[in-house]
Protein backbone atom coordinates (compact mmCIF):
# COMPACT_ATOMS: atom_id res chain seq x y z
CA UNK A 1 0.00 0.00 0.00
CA UNK A 2 1.58 3.61 -0.83
CA UNK A 3 2.86 5.46 2.01
CA UNK A 4 2.45 2.62 4.31
CA UNK A 5 4.58 -0.60 3.20
CA UNK A 6 7.39 1.27 1.96
CA UNK A 7 7.58 2.53 5.76
CA UNK A 8 7.47 -0.38 6.90
CA UNK A 9 10.28 -1.90 5.00
CA UNK A 10 13.22 -3.92 7.04
CA UNK A 11 15.53 -2.83 4.32
CA UNK A 12 14.64 0.57 4.78
CA UNK A 13 14.54 0.40 8.04
CA UNK A 14 18.07 -0.99 7.99
CA UNK A 15 19.51 1.59 5.85
CA UNK A 16 18.53 4.31 8.09
CA UNK A 17 19.98 2.40 11.15
CA UNK A 18 23.32 2.15 9.41
CA UNK A 19 23.31 5.80 8.78
CA UNK A 20 22.92 6.59 12.20
CA UNK A 21 25.75 4.14 13.39
CA UNK A 22 27.84 6.33 10.78
CA UNK A 23 26.73 9.43 11.69
CA UNK A 24 27.08 8.84 15.84
CA UNK A 25 30.54 9.55 17.35
CA UNK A 26 29.14 10.64 20.95
CA UNK A 27 26.48 10.06 23.45
CA UNK A 28 22.93 11.93 21.96
CA UNK A 29 19.71 12.04 24.16
CA UNK A 30 16.83 12.09 21.53
CA UNK A 31 12.72 12.57 22.83
CA UNK A 32 10.08 11.43 20.60
CA UNK A 33 7.14 13.38 21.77
CA UNK A 34 4.03 11.09 20.55
CA UNK A 35 2.84 8.56 22.24
CA UNK A 36 2.11 6.92 19.06
CA UNK A 37 5.49 6.82 18.05
CA UNK A 38 6.30 5.79 21.44
CA UNK A 39 4.13 2.30 20.62
CA UNK A 40 6.02 2.16 17.15
CA UNK A 41 9.12 2.28 18.64
CA UNK A 42 8.96 0.00 21.43
CA UNK A 43 6.74 -2.61 19.38
CA UNK A 44 8.96 -2.56 16.43
CA UNK A 45 12.53 -2.90 18.46
CA UNK A 46 13.94 0.38 16.84
CA UNK A 47 16.08 1.29 19.69
CA UNK A 48 17.75 -2.39 19.39
CA UNK A 49 18.78 -0.92 15.68
CA UNK A 50 20.16 2.08 17.05
CA UNK A 51 24.08 2.66 18.45
CA UNK A 52 24.43 2.63 22.27
CA UNK A 53 25.18 6.18 22.20
CA UNK A 54 21.92 6.84 21.35
CA UNK A 55 19.19 7.19 23.69
CA UNK A 56 15.94 7.70 23.07
CA UNK A 57 13.30 8.73 25.59
CA UNK A 58 9.45 8.97 25.56
CA UNK A 59 7.83 12.34 26.07
CA UNK A 60 4.52 13.88 27.17
CA UNK A 61 2.79 13.09 24.22
CA UNK A 62 -0.15 10.63 25.28
CA UNK A 63 -3.19 12.74 25.62
CA UNK A 64 -5.01 10.36 27.67
CA UNK A 65 -1.89 10.62 30.04
CA UNK A 66 -1.28 14.09 30.21
CA UNK A 67 -5.29 14.68 31.63
CA UNK A 68 -5.48 15.17 34.82
CA UNK A 69 -6.88 13.44 37.69
CA UNK A 70 -9.00 16.31 38.68
CA UNK A 71 -10.56 16.56 34.98
CA UNK A 72 -11.26 13.00 35.01
CA UNK A 73 -12.93 13.14 38.65
CA UNK A 74 -15.22 16.51 36.45
CA UNK A 75 -15.75 13.82 34.10
CA UNK A 76 -17.16 11.38 36.75
CA UNK A 77 -19.37 13.47 38.34
CA UNK A 78 -20.88 14.69 35.42
CA UNK A 79 -21.64 11.55 34.13
CA UNK A 80 -23.09 10.35 37.37
CA UNK A 81 -25.87 12.89 36.97
CA UNK A 82 -29.41 11.38 36.07
CA UNK A 83 -29.54 13.85 33.34
CA UNK A 84 -27.03 13.12 31.42
CA UNK A 85 -25.55 10.88 28.77
CA UNK A 86 -22.09 11.20 28.92
CA UNK A 87 -19.99 10.27 25.67
CA UNK A 88 -16.45 9.51 25.03
CA UNK A 89 -13.72 8.63 23.13
CA UNK A 90 -12.92 4.77 24.59
CA UNK A 91 -9.49 5.32 25.98
CA UNK A 92 -10.71 7.43 28.02
CA UNK A 93 -13.29 5.12 30.19
CA UNK A 94 -10.37 3.67 32.32
CA UNK A 95 -8.41 6.25 32.95
CA UNK A 96 -8.47 6.10 36.95
CA UNK A 97 -9.84 9.31 38.71
CA UNK A 98 -9.58 10.13 42.12
CA UNK A 99 -11.39 6.92 43.32
CA UNK A 100 -13.06 5.05 40.42
CA UNK A 101 -13.06 5.62 36.27
CA UNK A 102 -16.02 6.20 34.11
CA UNK A 103 -16.35 2.64 33.14
CA UNK A 104 -17.65 2.50 36.32
CA UNK A 105 -20.10 5.04 36.56
CA UNK A 106 -21.21 3.28 33.43
CA UNK A 107 -21.43 0.12 35.73
CA UNK A 108 -23.55 2.00 38.03
CA UNK A 109 -26.14 2.58 35.98
CA UNK A 110 -24.73 5.86 34.49
CA UNK A 111 -25.23 6.40 30.45
CA UNK A 112 -21.75 6.85 29.56
CA UNK A 113 -21.39 6.20 25.53
CA UNK A 114 -18.43 5.43 23.47
CA UNK A 115 -18.38 7.14 20.22
CA UNK A 116 -15.90 7.73 17.25
CA UNK A 117 -16.33 11.54 16.86
CA UNK A 118 -17.95 14.80 18.18
CA UNK A 119 -20.18 14.79 15.73
CA UNK A 120 -21.48 11.69 17.32
CA UNK A 121 -22.40 13.57 20.56
CA UNK A 122 -24.01 15.87 18.24
CA UNK A 123 -26.05 13.50 16.56
CA UNK A 124 -27.23 11.56 19.95
CA UNK A 125 -27.87 15.74 21.66
CA UNK A 126 -30.38 15.91 18.37
CA UNK A 127 -31.89 12.52 19.14
CA UNK A 128 -32.64 13.11 22.80
CA UNK A 129 -33.82 16.64 23.53
CA UNK A 130 -34.76 15.80 26.96
CA UNK A 131 -31.26 15.25 27.92
CA UNK A 132 -27.96 16.93 28.89
CA UNK A 133 -24.78 15.35 26.13
CA UNK A 134 -21.43 15.71 27.07
CA UNK A 135 -18.05 15.46 24.90
CA UNK A 136 -15.11 14.65 26.68
CA UNK A 137 -12.97 16.66 24.28
CA UNK A 138 -9.22 16.12 25.13
CA UNK A 139 -6.24 15.85 22.91
CA UNK A 140 -3.52 17.89 21.28
CA UNK A 141 -3.98 20.09 18.87
CA UNK A 142 -4.97 16.94 16.17
CA UNK A 143 -8.15 16.83 17.58
CA UNK A 144 -9.25 20.13 18.34
CA UNK A 145 -10.54 21.03 14.86
CA UNK A 146 -12.94 17.98 15.53
CA UNK A 147 -14.14 19.43 18.84
CA UNK A 148 -14.24 22.78 17.66
CA UNK A 149 -16.53 21.64 14.52
CA UNK A 150 -18.74 20.08 17.23
CA UNK A 151 -19.52 23.44 19.10
CA UNK A 152 -19.88 25.57 15.66
CA UNK A 153 -22.09 22.64 14.46
CA UNK A 154 -24.64 22.79 17.99
CA UNK A 155 -24.47 26.02 17.62
CA UNK A 156 -25.57 26.70 14.37
CA UNK A 157 -28.19 23.96 15.21
CA UNK A 158 -29.44 25.36 18.01
CA UNK A 159 -29.05 23.19 20.25
CA UNK A 160 -29.38 23.53 23.75
CA UNK A 161 -28.57 20.48 25.52
CA UNK A 162 -24.68 19.89 23.82
CA UNK A 163 -21.71 20.64 25.53
CA UNK A 164 -18.21 19.49 25.76
CA UNK A 165 -15.94 19.15 28.76
CA UNK A 166 -12.53 20.55 27.26
CA UNK A 167 -9.22 19.61 28.49
CA UNK A 168 -7.55 20.46 24.97
CA UNK A 169 -3.14 20.81 25.66
CA UNK A 170 -0.60 22.49 23.35
CA UNK A 171 2.58 20.58 22.30
CA UNK A 172 5.24 23.63 21.99
CA UNK A 173 4.59 24.81 25.46
CA UNK A 174 5.13 21.29 26.93
CA UNK A 175 8.65 21.07 25.14
CA UNK A 176 9.31 24.52 26.47
CA UNK A 177 8.78 23.39 30.16
CA UNK A 178 10.96 20.50 29.77
CA UNK A 179 13.79 22.08 27.98
CA UNK A 180 13.74 25.00 30.60
CA UNK A 181 13.61 22.42 33.40
CA UNK A 182 16.96 22.00 35.43
CA UNK A 183 16.61 18.12 34.96
CA UNK A 184 16.12 18.46 31.39
CA UNK A 185 18.40 15.92 29.97
CA UNK A 186 16.56 16.45 26.20
CA UNK A 187 19.21 17.11 23.15
CA UNK A 188 16.86 16.93 20.25
CA UNK A 189 13.14 16.10 19.60
CA UNK A 190 11.02 14.01 16.98
CA UNK A 191 7.84 16.51 16.75
CA UNK A 192 4.37 14.84 16.06
CA UNK A 193 3.85 14.51 12.71
CA UNK A 194 -0.54 14.53 12.97
CA UNK A 195 -0.10 18.32 15.24
CA UNK A 196 1.77 19.38 12.67
CA UNK A 197 -0.51 18.52 10.34
CA UNK A 198 -2.67 20.91 11.59
CA UNK A 199 -0.47 23.79 13.16
CA UNK A 200 2.64 23.45 10.76
CA UNK A 201 5.81 23.81 12.23
CA UNK A 202 7.05 27.66 12.12
CA UNK A 203 5.93 27.46 16.20
CA UNK A 204 8.53 25.69 16.64
CA UNK A 205 11.33 27.32 15.07
CA UNK A 206 11.44 30.01 18.02
CA UNK A 207 12.14 26.79 20.04
CA UNK A 208 14.67 25.24 18.36
CA UNK A 209 16.71 28.82 17.99
CA UNK A 210 16.50 29.59 21.45
CA UNK A 211 17.16 26.52 23.43
CA UNK A 212 19.48 24.97 20.56
CA UNK A 213 17.84 22.02 19.95
CA UNK A 214 17.24 19.90 16.63
CA UNK A 215 13.47 19.50 16.12
CA UNK A 216 12.38 17.08 13.33
CA UNK A 217 8.68 16.67 12.41
CA UNK A 218 8.46 12.92 11.82
CA UNK A 219 5.80 10.45 10.82
CA UNK A 220 4.52 7.06 12.83
CA UNK A 221 6.32 4.29 10.57
CA UNK A 222 9.26 2.88 11.55
CA UNK A 223 11.50 4.19 8.57
CA UNK A 224 9.95 7.43 9.35
CA UNK A 225 11.13 6.96 13.11
CA UNK A 226 14.81 6.06 12.24
CA UNK A 227 14.78 9.00 9.07
CA UNK A 228 13.83 11.03 11.91
CA UNK A 229 16.67 10.14 14.10
CA UNK A 230 19.00 10.02 11.72
CA UNK A 231 17.96 13.97 10.84
CA UNK A 232 18.11 14.67 14.02
CA UNK A 233 21.40 12.82 14.56
CA UNK A 234 23.01 14.89 11.76
CA UNK A 235 22.23 18.17 13.55
CA UNK A 236 23.51 17.19 16.36
CA UNK A 237 26.67 16.15 15.53
CA UNK A 238 27.02 19.17 12.90
CA UNK A 239 25.91 21.77 15.65
CA UNK A 240 22.94 22.86 14.17
CA UNK A 241 20.31 23.37 15.96
CA UNK A 242 17.21 23.24 13.47
CA UNK A 243 13.01 22.65 11.96
CA UNK A 244 13.18 19.75 9.50
CA UNK A 245 10.45 17.92 7.66
CA UNK A 246 10.44 14.16 7.36
CA UNK A 247 6.54 13.86 7.41
CA UNK A 248 6.28 16.24 3.78
CA UNK A 249 3.58 13.55 2.58
CA UNK A 250 1.65 14.96 5.43
CA UNK A 251 3.10 18.14 6.84
CA UNK A 252 3.81 21.63 5.28
CA UNK A 253 4.74 24.62 6.89
CA UNK A 254 1.58 26.64 6.93
CA UNK A 255 -0.12 23.37 8.62
CA UNK A 256 -4.31 23.43 7.71
CA UNK A 257 -4.67 27.07 7.90
CA UNK A 258 -9.06 26.51 7.91
CA UNK A 259 -8.79 24.19 10.97
CA UNK A 260 -6.48 26.40 12.57
CA UNK A 261 -8.96 29.56 11.51
CA UNK A 262 -11.41 26.79 13.35
CA UNK A 263 -9.91 26.21 16.45
CA UNK A 264 -9.23 30.29 17.05
CA UNK A 265 -12.88 30.98 16.29
CA UNK A 266 -13.99 28.94 19.34
CA UNK A 267 -11.16 28.24 21.57
CA UNK A 268 -8.31 30.71 23.17
CA UNK A 269 -5.16 29.33 24.82
CA UNK A 270 -5.40 28.98 28.24
CA UNK A 271 -3.40 28.07 31.10
CA UNK A 272 -3.29 24.14 31.79
CA UNK A 273 -2.79 21.15 34.35
CA UNK A 274 -0.76 18.32 32.89
CA UNK A 275 -0.62 15.09 34.94
CA UNK A 276 2.05 13.93 36.82
CA UNK A 277 3.45 17.59 35.70
CA UNK A 278 1.41 20.29 36.67
CA UNK A 279 0.46 23.42 35.48
CA UNK A 280 2.50 24.75 32.36
CA UNK A 281 1.07 28.82 31.11
CA UNK A 282 -0.31 29.10 27.68
CA UNK A 283 -0.56 25.24 27.15
CA UNK A 284 -3.47 24.41 26.59
CA UNK A 285 -7.37 25.52 25.01
CA UNK A 286 -10.01 27.15 26.38
CA UNK A 287 -13.75 27.78 25.53
CA UNK A 288 -14.51 30.99 24.71
CA UNK A 289 -16.70 33.13 26.47
CA UNK A 290 -18.96 33.48 22.97
CA UNK A 291 -19.33 29.60 23.39
CA UNK A 292 -19.36 29.61 26.66
CA UNK A 293 -23.25 28.17 26.65
CA UNK A 294 -21.15 25.08 25.60
CA UNK A 295 -18.93 24.59 28.42
CA UNK A 296 -19.82 21.49 30.37
CA UNK A 297 -17.52 22.84 33.36
CA UNK A 298 -19.29 26.05 33.85
CA UNK A 299 -22.79 24.22 33.12
CA UNK A 300 -22.45 21.84 35.70
CA UNK A 301 -20.54 24.02 37.99
CA UNK A 302 -17.52 21.65 38.94
CA UNK A 303 -14.67 24.02 38.26
CA UNK A 304 -14.19 23.51 41.92
CA UNK A 305 -13.43 20.12 41.96
CA UNK A 306 -9.59 19.22 42.65
CA UNK A 307 -7.67 15.97 43.31
CA UNK A 308 -4.16 15.09 44.70
CA UNK A 309 -2.16 13.07 42.08
CA UNK A 310 -0.88 9.79 43.53
CA UNK A 311 1.76 9.40 45.26
CA UNK A 312 3.07 5.62 43.68
CA UNK A 313 2.37 6.04 40.45
CA UNK A 314 5.84 8.29 38.83
CA UNK A 315 3.50 8.99 35.29
CA UNK A 316 4.90 12.62 35.38
CA UNK A 317 8.69 11.25 35.86
CA UNK A 318 8.32 8.96 32.48
CA UNK A 319 6.22 11.35 30.87
CA UNK A 320 9.49 14.10 31.15
CA UNK A 321 11.29 11.62 29.94
CA UNK A 322 13.80 11.01 33.11
CA UNK A 323 12.97 7.12 33.45
CA UNK A 324 11.22 4.69 31.10
CA UNK A 325 8.29 2.86 32.60
CA UNK A 326 9.97 -0.45 33.37
CA UNK A 327 11.87 1.31 35.98
CA UNK A 328 8.84 2.14 38.39
CA UNK A 329 8.46 -0.17 41.24
CA UNK A 330 4.88 -0.74 40.84
CA UNK A 331 5.09 -1.37 36.65
CA UNK A 332 3.76 -4.97 36.05
CA UNK A 333 2.80 -5.81 39.43
CA UNK A 334 0.72 -3.16 41.53
CA UNK A 335 0.16 -1.22 38.18
CA UNK A 336 -1.24 -2.96 35.27
CA UNK A 337 -3.95 -2.45 32.37
CA UNK A 338 -6.68 -4.28 34.86
CA UNK A 339 -5.52 -2.67 37.38
CA UNK A 340 -3.85 0.88 36.44
CA UNK A 341 -2.54 3.07 38.64
CA UNK A 342 -1.96 6.06 36.25
CA UNK A 343 -3.12 6.63 32.71
CA UNK A 344 -0.25 5.62 30.91
CA UNK A 345 -0.60 1.92 31.57
CA UNK A 346 -4.56 2.03 30.34
CA UNK A 347 -4.13 4.49 27.05
CA UNK A 348 -3.64 3.26 23.78
CA UNK A 349 -0.79 5.65 23.37
CA UNK A 350 0.73 5.88 27.06
CA UNK A 351 4.41 4.17 27.54
CA UNK A 352 3.62 2.18 30.17
CA UNK A 353 0.99 0.28 27.46
CA UNK A 354 3.69 0.06 25.23
CA UNK A 355 6.15 -1.86 27.76
CA UNK A 356 3.53 -3.91 29.50
CA UNK A 357 2.11 -5.17 25.73
CA UNK A 358 5.70 -5.70 23.72
CA UNK A 359 8.57 -5.42 26.92
CA UNK A 360 6.88 -6.99 29.80
CA UNK A 361 9.47 -9.94 30.31
CA UNK A 362 12.20 -8.50 28.63
CA UNK A 363 13.24 -4.71 29.31
CA UNK A 364 16.45 -4.71 27.59
CA UNK A 365 15.43 -7.08 24.41
CA UNK A 366 18.06 -9.13 22.66
CA UNK A 367 16.06 -9.05 19.34
CA UNK A 368 14.22 -7.19 17.00
CA UNK A 369 10.93 -7.27 16.13
CA UNK A 370 9.05 -7.05 12.50
CA UNK A 371 11.91 -4.90 11.40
Amino acid sequence: MRYVDEFRSRGAARHYADIIRQLTTRPWTIMEVCGGQTHTIVKTGIEELLPKEISLVHGPGCPVCVTPLEIIDKAIAIASRDDVIFTSFGDMVRVPGSSKDLLSVKASGGDLRIVYSPLDAVKIARQNPSKRVVFFAVGFETTAPANAMAVYQAKKLGLQNFSILCSHVLVPPAMEALLSSESNRVQAFLAPGHVCTVMGFEEYIPLAKKYRVPIVVTGFEPVDILQGIAMAVKQLEEGRAEVENEYTRSVRREGNVPAQQLIREIFEITNRKWRGIGEIPVSGLGIREEYAEFDAEKIFNVQNISADESKVCIAGVILRGLKKPHECPAFGTDCSPEHPLGAPMVSSEGACAAYYQYRRFSPELKEVREL
